[in-house]
């Protein structure tokens, strides 16, 4: 029997994000409509809305939808900002993000990947303000910088600076920070020169490769 996708979706909406504390209406509009099913394996369909990270190969994950939900409601965007997303994965959160902003970026340093997440974008018809660049996140891309607001969905030793370097003023950056496998969420913003940082939540991300990442 063909589960029912819709249903899964609300029920992830209500159980997983609102009753913890996910408020953001476009964030949860957007975690509704975007059929996570069609970002996993096959085989793994079933667990698509499950309250965890589900493997997608190459040693990677897609996020527990909490943690996407997190993370985009953290951004705080309002549809008008272009956003650089640092690992692509399998589409899913570059695909969240596109249902919020005017512009995404997203990279990923696993080329295989990489041509995942643009047909798995492709085939659900949510690639018209996604781009997927196969390079080392850690790095960012300077080629378009500076963005608006920048997330990583891998954990770092500390913030890579090229981060920084690119991301506008004001502007915010979330990524997770820490140890090779425990981390905290961390919101950093920029204004007026200044950068400040605190930590949302903990969490536990597979390492951030590249030149600023793990060896």
């Amino acid at each position: 029997m063909i589960p029912n996708w819709a249903g899964e979706r609300q029920g992830m909406v209500e159980k997983q994000l609102r009753r913890r504390g996910i408020h953001d209406a476009r964030v949860l509009r957007a975690m509704g409509e975007i059929p996570r099913e069609e970002f996993v394996p096959l085989e793994s369909r079933i667990s698509a809305y499950g309250d965890e990270p589900v493997q997608i190969g190459f040693g990677q994950t897609i996020s527990q939808p909490y943690m996407t939900a997190l993370m985009a409601a953290e951004l705080e965007l309002d549809g008008t900002e272009t956003v650089l997303e640092v690992g692509a994965g399998c589409g899913y959160a570059a695909a969240v993000l596109g249902a919020l902003a005017r512009r995404v970026i997203s990279l990923e340093l696993i080329p295989e990947l990489a041509e995942m997440a643009r047909h798995n974008l492709r085939r659900i018809g949510r690639d018209g303000n996604i781009e997927v660049i196969t390079a080392d996140g850690s790095l960012g891309y300077a080629p378009l910088a500076p963005y608006d607001a920048i997330t990583v969905a891998a954990g770092a030793p500390d913030v890579p600076p090229a981060l920084i370097e690119q991301l506008r003023d004001p502007g915010r950056l979330v990524i997770p920070v820490g140890e090779f496998e425990d981390q905290e969420l961390r919101v950093v913003d920029r204004q007026d020169g200044h950068i400040d940082s605190r930590v949302s939540t903990l969490c536990r991300f597979v390492p951030l490769r590249g030149g600023e990442g793990w060896a």
